[in-house]
């Protein structure tokens, strides 16, 4: 496979071009979203879910369903997935004087080190040893951020710790789903092969094996890309600015291949805001590992030409990367999702766009 002819940057994978990028206050990507478009509980059959597809300016958007994505590709596409698959991170512990204390594990930094959002954080001193069932997990220092911790897990000695995690963690859905999720596996993409992320790439859990296979029928070519979900995607903006928010790293790893075959390929459609990430990360740093890239309006998208996305938060930075990749008509997009009835956020619809400038 050719190598990718874009020239990638030297600097590191945060927002190219910043002093280029136009300002941005945070409530421009605010939208009305009633709680009871936020979809609870997945549909029974992935690929049901609807699909808006976005037909361009002035054009009314067409109102399909996920199983319909193989009549929007052919040959030429390249169809690409985040394969990082959801680790149970979510631990109900408590300290010594029974009080109980929150901890999600974000990142394993070694054997037995991980950074981790502990809360109430200001109600656990550095050296607290919490007992969540047959773990321990002893409290360090918080770090720099100002919004995680180092923390120590143990388990009894010549204990898997991974093991005993699997037991006795919890998949970390997001707060907004207040509904007991009744297959674990629902919050999964069917090809996930890496684990790494606490937060599912919510755009693929639309795909069957079946649909899969239907695109590559059709002459695209499928392939899959990793980026770990952790604080970078799923952390809320609170800065006034999109300017003043601080993007956290994450893990993402693309191969040569893959860059060749989308270099090669008359058009990149990217599964879900990760994937776009761990793309777009790639060509700027060919020898990344870590990116903490910050896609907002007026960023130069090299590699992805469409996507296929779910309906986001108002202000986070999942609709900031919208925002910058189908301009402002994002609102209109969304009005009519509205209207019409979509489901929203995680477990909601999904909507098909290219970029505002292809």
């Amino acid at each position: 496979m050719a190598q990718p002819a874009w020239p990638p940057s030297r600097c590191s994978c945060s927002t190219a071009d910043v002093d280029t990028l136009p300002v941005v206050e945070l409530h421009d990507l605010d939208y009305p979203l009633p709680p009871e478009a936020i979809a609870q509980r997945p549909l029974d059959i992935r690929d049901a879910s609807r699909l808006l597809v976005d037909r361009g300016p002035r054009q009314t958007p067409q109102d399909l369903h996920v199983h319909d994505l193989a009549t929007l590709v052919g040959p030429g596409d390249v169809v690409v997935v985040n394969s990082s698959r959801v680790v149970p991170a979510r631990l109900t512990a408590h300290k010594p004087t029974g009080g109980a204390v929150e901890v999600l594990l974000v990142e394993q930094l070694g054997d037995a080190t991980w950074t981790a959002m502990v809360r109430p954080s200001r109600r656990v001193p550095v050296g607290t040893t919490l007992r969540a069932g047959r773990l321990s997990v002893v409290v360090g220092e918080t770090a720099s951020d100002g919004r995680t911790r180092t923390v120590e897990v143990r388990a009894a000695a010549g204990v898997d710790v991974r093991e005993v995690l699997a037991g006795e963690a919890e998949v970390a859905l997001p707060p907004y789903i207040t509904e007991p999720l009744a297959d674990a596996g629902r919050y999964q993409t069917v090809y996930a092969d890496r684990a790494g992320s606490v937060a599912a790439p919510t755009a693929g859990l639309h795909l069957t094996a079946e649909l899969l296979a239907s695109i590559e029928h059709t002459g695209a070519e499928v392939c899959s890309v990793d980026l770990a979900v952790g604080l970078g995607t799923f952390l809320p903006v609170t800065a006034p600015r999109l300017d003043d928010h601080v993007m956290h790293h994450e893990r993402f790893s693309v191969s040569p291949e893959v860059l060749g075959a989308c270099e090669e390929a008359d058009r990149v459609v990217a599964i879900g805001t990760t994937t776009v990430r761990a793309l777009e990360s790639a060509v700027r740093d060919e020898h990344g590992e870590r990116t903490d890239l910050f896609i907002r309006p007026g960023f130069d998208f090299r590699v992805v030409d469409a996507l296929l996305t779910n309906f986001h938060q108002p202000r986070s930075t999942l609709l900031a990367l919208l925002a910058a990749f189908v301009g402002p008509r994002w609102r209109e997009l969304y009005e009519h999702a509205l209207g019409s009835d979509y489901r929203f956020l995680s477990f909601g619809d999904a909507m098909f766009v290219p970029t505002r400038d292809r």
